[in-house]
């Protein structure tokens, strides 16, 4: 049973004791005290809420709109949505806040509560803490009857997002169409199933084959869309001879792509394919966390921009750009921010940017990849135990590498040449991350051996 308390929101696992998992009292508790927070804010009283296709996702829902019901606000219930169309339905609402319900990449028996402030971007850390101490001293209150919120469902909210990415300027949907593509998708039985294929039509692709979008909720493998989750689709993109696959995560703020030969484009290439046709219509800066790959400084500064490093988490991402003022941003898990549709992760824009980007470029998806810079990156992680003080191992570590150039924004970076390492402490699993990212895979692999047999020394001195 695991409940995690983070700014970002609360994710945990269905079932067990109060305190100690995501169970319904803790659902109530934090939606509450959420509720609390914006009151105090705002005095619009209208929330917007959206769900991914989790099975414990309508029982979610009914807690949470009923819950903010009692605190006095009307909620507005898009029910099977994806993050980045509640993002946008906050604004188009003018709403006070958002929640969505999703756990986003981890597995089935996990569920969160996502918050958004009035601009329908993720609360900052600040805010997060401030609704986490609501939470724990049970400072919140509910109305009487003559004052509860009132429920209303919109599902129309898909259909507008799709419309608003056909509007961009940078949208080509007579060139997709041209090119006739054929289309895998891989939704995960999610609220992908929904809106991938939907935009996919309105985007002028001819044919969309459709691989686990049915959004039941039963998902067919790991919904984290990393290569050795990914072989079903891989095998149908080359049988069916289609052109690409496309695949989200449940949430569908992760993109990643499958070349035509059923090879994998590799989720931190998302960004960088988006960000070079970004970039060549569109002079300006860049920003990425720290643990994404460095092709994207590079795709950057061969277009004249400059490229921003932040702390992982994709408030800290957003709040770079905009004092950068960046064209073009995000994650390397496949996370596009285009600021020009919203400040939040969104697989749709990035479906629409890539597939104009691959018609204009006349190639084939594993040419396009095979035409930027080539990293490889190995991630892995160390379980944590309650005794490791992870400030002390990382102060240690970067005593020793204290003459290479180094970055103590979040956890420890530290780079030799163009090759870095990154440890930090993760902020949805009690894990320690090791990135290692080099022009060699080998290179990235020892890189990261060598720090895990490093950290696994200091502990063993250590006790």
């Amino acid at each position: 049973m695991t409940l995690i308390k983070s700014i970002s929101g609360i994710r945990g696992t269905i079932g067990g004791n109060p305190g100690e998992a995501l169970t319904p009292l803790d659902i109530v508790k934090f939606t509450s005290a959420y509720a609390a927070f914006i009151a105090g804010q705002s005095d619009i009283r209208r929330i917007v809420i959206g769900r991914d296709a989790r099975i414990s996702g309508p029982m979610l829902s009914g807690l949470v709109s009923s819950t903010l019901i009692g605190c006095g606000f009307d909620v507005i219930d898009l029910d099977l949505s994806t993050t980045p169309t509640v993002e946008m339905a906050v604004v188009w609402e003018k709403a006070a806040g958002g929640i969505i319900l999703t756990a986003s990449h981890n597995p089935g028996q996990w569920n969160a509560l996502k918050l958004l402030n009035h601009k329908g971007e993720f609360i900052s850390d600040a805010d997060g803490k401030a609704i986490l101490q609501l939470a724990e001293q049970d400072r919140f209150e509910y109305v009487p009857v003559d004052r509860l919120g009132q429920y209303s469902r919109n599902d129309s909210y898909i259909q507008k997002h799709i419309l608003s990415i056909l509007g961009l300027g940078l949208v080509d949907v007579q060139a997709i169409q041209k090119k006739k593509f054929k289309v895998v998708v891989d939704a995960v039985n999610s609220s992908g199933g929904i809106a991938v294929p939907s935009l996919l039509r309105a985007l002028g692709v001819e044919e969309v084959i459709e691989l686990y979008c049915t959004p039941d909720g039963k998902f067919p493998h790991n919904p984290e869309p990393l290569p050795e989750n990914l072989s079903a689709i891989a095998h149908e993109v080359k049988i069916r001879k289609a052109d690409l696959g496309i695949v989200v995560d449940p949430d569908v703020d992760r993109l990643c792509f499958v070349c035509e030969d059923g090879t994998m484009f590799g989720e931190e290439y998302t960004l960088v394919a988006v960000a070079d046709y970004v970039l060549s219509h569109r002079k300006g800066n860049t920003v990425s966390n720290l643990s994404s790959t460095r092709a994207l400084r590079d795709i950057t500064e061969k277009h004249g921009g400059t490229h921003y490093g932040t702390a992982v988490g994709e408030v800290n991402v957003v709040t770079k750009m905009k004092a950068v003022d960046a064209v073009i941003g995000g994650e390397g898990n496949g996370g596009i921010i285009f600021p020009e549709l919203h400040y939040g992760r969104d697989a749709l824009v990035g479906i629409a940017l890539f597939l104009t980007h691959l018609a204009n470029s006349n190639k084939k998806c594993s040419v396009l990849r095979a035409s930027y810079p080539d990293y490889f990156i190995s991630k892995n992680k160390i379980e944590l135990t309650p005794q490791i003080n992870i400030d002390e191992l990382l102060l240690s570590i970067k005593n020793k590498y204290k003459k290479q150039p180094h970055n103590t924004e979040d956890g420890l970076k530290i780079e030799f040449d163009t090759d870095w390492i990154h440890l930090r402490r993760s902020n949805t699993e009690p894990i320690i991350r090791i990135y290692a990212e080099s022009g060699h895979e080998s290179t990235a692999e020892k890189l990261a051996k060598n720090m895990i047999a490093e950290i696994g020394n200091l502990l063993k001195n250590h006790h």
